[in-house]
This record gives structure tokens, C-alpha cells and sequence, in this order.
């Protein structure tokens, strides 16, 4: 069989061909009167067992030692490859578990039930909203990243999350009642608890948390949220959180999303 005719026949390229050839793994037996390569039945034999080996993942030199070397244990080399390659079917159903789960929070936002959602969120979460926020956001890249923390998130890490906010609003609610004043240091330090709390869903710069605040404050659910904590928390939070800003050089009236 000629080069061409091989190649075709066990599916590799006629480069490969030249190559092992060159490097004495599987050398043609004949050759034409014009220096062509011509393979002989034996020589395809040997061919098929270097591409069954190539394609089970061992290497050329490795491939050379268990077709020459008496002294290689082919069982024991085929025995560890396939242990290398169970080793890697593992992983990789590993990682396509893992890209399910980024898929889903993708389109789904929280990889939770009804049920589990009510259970961590209170019984004045919709189950509704995160499909409802798909819908709003799911082309931005905040959601992206919201989705790529979400896929690695089972109940226990968003009940942490939950206590997280439920215990920065009551700091909020505290610190207003008080009269923590915008500006101050404590004031401050709740903002930028603010924002470290708002990690767990994506990274919150200062202009994209002077929107947040200020959306806090004019949105009817949001400024309900807050105000069932604390009457005014909504628009008391914004103040803080406009005062911030400005000690950062930030104008918040020229705030944008980014």
C-alpha cells in the first residue's frame, strides 16, 4: 500500500506517516524504484497498534518501548494508562457536573427549589424573582458573574449568604436609629460592609453602588424592603452612601453603571 492509501485507510494524516517513519517507530519495508514508500501487510499491522496506542494516549517513545523492548511489560504499560485514563474520565465528569451546574445557574439564578429558597430566604421570598431577574439582567455581565458563584453555591453557602444580609440590614437599621450620621466613620464602615456583603453576588465598584443605593430608594419593593426595617432605611441608606462617595472624589449624581 502506498503512503496515501495507508493514511486513508487508518484515518491519520500522511505527515504522521513521514514522521514515524522518520523517527524509525514504523518504517515501510519497500520502497518503489522511484524512493516512493510502500507498505506491507506487516507493516500495517504494526501501524494499527501504534494507532491504537497513540490514541489511548501513550507517547511515541513510550509507544517504541512496548512494540521493541522485550523487556517491557506491555499489560503493565497498558494497565497504567488505562488506570490514567480512568483517572481522567473522572475529572472530566467532574468538570461537565460542573458546567451543568454553571449552565443552569445561568438560566436559572439559584440552583435551589421553592422550597429550599423559602426555607433560606424567608417566607417573603418569590421563587419567581430570580427568573424574573434572568429576564431583567441575564445579558449583563454582572450576571455572569453572579451565575458563575451561584453554580458553586448548595443551601448552606446561600444561607450564608442570607445571614449576611439579613445581619447588614439590621447593623443599617441600628446605626439609623442612633443617629449615625452620613459621613462619619461608622457610617463609612457600614458602606463598605455594603459592598463586601454584595461580593457574593458580583463585584460592587463605588459608582455602581451609588446606583444601587439610589435605585434602593426609589424602587417600591426595594424601599419596602428597607423601610420594614427601619422607617426611611431606604433613603437614609443612600444618603450614607452618597457621602462615601463623595469622600472617595466621586460625584454620585454623575454615577453610572458599569
Amino acid at each position: 500500500m502506498t503512503v496515501g492509501q495507508v493514511a486513508a485507510h487508518l484515518e491519520v494524516t500522511v505527515r504522521a506517516l513521514h514522521h514515524w517513519d522518520e523517527i524509525g517507530l514504523a518504517r515501510p519495508s519497500l520502497r518503489t524504484a522511484a524512493g516512493y514508500r510502500l507498505y506491507t501487510a506487516a507493516d500495517l499491522e504494526r501501524l494499527h497498534r501504534v494507532v491504537v496506542y497513540r490514541e489511548i494516549g501513550l507517547g511515541l517513545d513510550r509507544i517504541r518501548s512496548v512494540l521493541d523492548d522485550p523487556a517491557t511489560g506491555v499489560i503493565d504499560a497498558l494497565r497504567a494508562q488505562r488506570d490514567r485514563i480512568t483517572e481522567k474520565i473522572d475529572r472530566l465528569r467532574r468538570l461537565g457536573t460542573g458546567l451543568d451546574r454553571m449552565i443552569d445557574a445561568h438560566e436559572r439564578g439559584l440552583l435551589l427549589t421553592s422550597e429550599q429558597q423559602t426555607e433560606v430566604f424567608g417566607p417573603g421570598w418569590d421563587p419567581k424573582w430570580p427568573a424574573q431577574a434572568r429576564e431583567r439582567y441575564g445579558d449583563t455581565p454582572q450576571w455572569q458573574q453572579y451565575a458563575e458563584r451561584a453554580a458553586a453555591r448548595g443551601p448552606q453557602e446561600w444561607q450564608a449568604v442570607a445571614e449576611a444580609v439579613g445581619g447588614l440590614d439590621r447593623a443599617l437599621g441600628d446605626a439609623m436609629e442612633a443617629g449615625v450620621t452620613p459621613g462619619s466613620p461608622e457610617a463609612n464602615r457600614l458602606v463598605e460592609r455594603h459592598r463586601e456583603v454584595f461580593a457574593a453576588y458580583f463585584p460592587l465598584s463605588r459608582q455602581m453602588q451609588v446606583c444601587l443605593a439610589r435605585m434602593y430608594e426609589s424602587d417600591p419593593g426595594y424601599r419596602a424592603h428597607y423601610d420594614a426595617v427601619r422607617t426611611g432605611l431606604a433613603a437614609w441608606f443612600r444618603e450614607i452612601v452618597d457621602a462615601s462617595a463623595r469622600a472617595h472624589g466621586l460625584d454620585p449624581d454623575t454615577a453610572v453603571w458599569e
